[in-house]
C-alpha cells in the first residue's frame, strides 16, 4: 500500500510540473529548499559543520549565507530534474556555449582505446551531464543506488535515466558492469564524492580532512587502464551550465610502489580534482551529505 501511495504522490507532483509555468516550479522548489533548511536541524548542522571543517567562509555569518545558497542550488537542481523528466526543457539550451560544449565533450572523450571512466561528483547538475553526452552520441553507463520504492524506480527513475540512451547499473553490480563497458571501449561514469566504507575504501584527504573514499576508480585504472576524465556541469550566473573538463594527465606512479600505495596515491589524486572544482563553485556541492561522519 505504501509503495502505491508514494508512487501516486510523486505522479501528482509530476503532473503539477507539467502544468505549472516554469518560473513557478523554480520558485516552489527553491522555497521548499529554504523551508527544509529551517526545519531540518540535523542537515543544517552537517552543512555548516562541513563548511567549517573545509575552511570555507571566513566566519559563521559567511558560512550561514553560503549554506542558504547551497540549499537554493539544490532547489534549482530539483526543479531542473522535474522539467527534464517532463521534457519541458531542452537540454541543449541548458548549456552556456553549445558549440564549445560539443567540442570540449568530443575532445575529452577522444581516447577510447581502453574505454573511458568519467569522474564526477554530486555537483552542479550531474543528471544533465550524462543526458547531454548520451544525446550527442556518447551513451554512458550510469551507476546508481536502487530506490526504496520499486514502482517509482521502474516507472519513473529508470525511464528518466535511460531517456537518451544511457544504461544503468546498481551499486551491487557496478564493477562487473563497468568492466564489460570498458572492454567494449565504452564510457562509464562514477560519482566518488560520498562517504564509503568497508574493504573498498581508504582514508584520503578531502578539504584538509581524512575522508573514507571509494577505491574502485583507482583499482579499475590499475587493472584495465581506462582514460580517467574528470567532467562536471557547473551552473553559471546566467543559469546555464558550463562543461568543466579536468586534467586527464596520468599520475606518475613509480614501479617501486606497492599496489596499495598506488591505489592510495590515485585515490588522493581523484579527491583533489573534485576538491578543486568544488572550491571554485562551493554552493553547488552537496555539503549536507555527512562526508566526514560528523553526525
Amino acid at each position: 500500500m505504501r509503495i502505491f501511495l508514494e508512487y501516486y504522490i510523486v505522479k501528482t507532483v509530476l503532473l503539477f510540473t507539467r502544468l505549472l509555468p516554469k518560473q513557478c516550479i523554480y520558485a516552489l522548489c527553491k522555497g521548499l529548499a529554504a523551508l527544509i533548511f529551517r526545519l531540518d536541524p540535523k542537515r543544517r548542522y552537517i552543512t555548516l559543520t562541513n563548511l567549517e571543517r573545509a575552511h570555507i567562509g571566513k566566519n559563521e555569518h559567511e558560512r550561514l549565507i553560503l549554506a542558504k545558497k547551497i540549499y537554493e542550488s539544490v532547489g534549482i537542481l530539483v526543479a531542473e530534474i522535474f522539467l527534464m523528466m517532463q521534457q519541458r526543457i531542452d537540454i541543449d539550451e541548458m548549456v552556456e556555449d553549445y558549440d564549445q560544449t560539443i567540442y570540449d565533450m568530443n575532445t575529452a572523450l577522444a581516447d577510447k582505446e581502453n574505454g573511458i571512466l568519467f569522474l564526477t561528483a554530486h555537483f552542479g547538475n550531474w543528471e544533465l551531464l550524462a543526458h547531454f553526452f548520451a544525446k550527442h552520441g556518447h551513451p554512458v553507463l550510469v551507476i546508481g543506488r536502487k530506490g526504496n520504492n520499486t514502482l517509482i524506480e521502474e516507472k519513473l527513475t529508470l525511464p528518466f535515466r535511460k531517456l537518451y540512451g544511457n544504461t544503468l547499473a546498481y551499486k551491487d553490480q557496478a564493477i562487473s558492469a563497468i568492466v564489460k563497458t570498458l572492454k567494449k571501449k565504452g564510457i562509464a561514469g562514477m560519482l566518488i564524492d560520498q562517504k564509503a566504507g568497508g574493504a573498498n575504501s581508504i582514508k584520503a584527504d578531502f578539504f584538509g580532512n581524512p575522508a573514507d573514499t571509494v577505491t574502485s576508480t583507482a583499482l579499475l585504472k590499475l587493472r584495465y587502464n581506462p582514460s580517467i576524465v574528470p567532467l562536471f556541469m557547473a551552473r553559471q550566473a546566467n543559469g546555464k551550465y558550463k562543461l568543466i573538463v579536468g586534467s586527464s594527465a596520468e599520475l606518475s606512479l613509480p614501479e617501486i610502489l606497492s599496489d596499495e600505495e598506488k591505489i592510495a596515491r590515485l585515490t588522493q589524486h581523484y579527491n583533489t580534482i573534485i576538491e578543486e572544482v568544488v572550491r571554485a563553485y562551493p554552493e553547488q556541492w552537496f555539503w549536507m551529505h555527512d562526508r566526514w561522519r560528523i553526525a
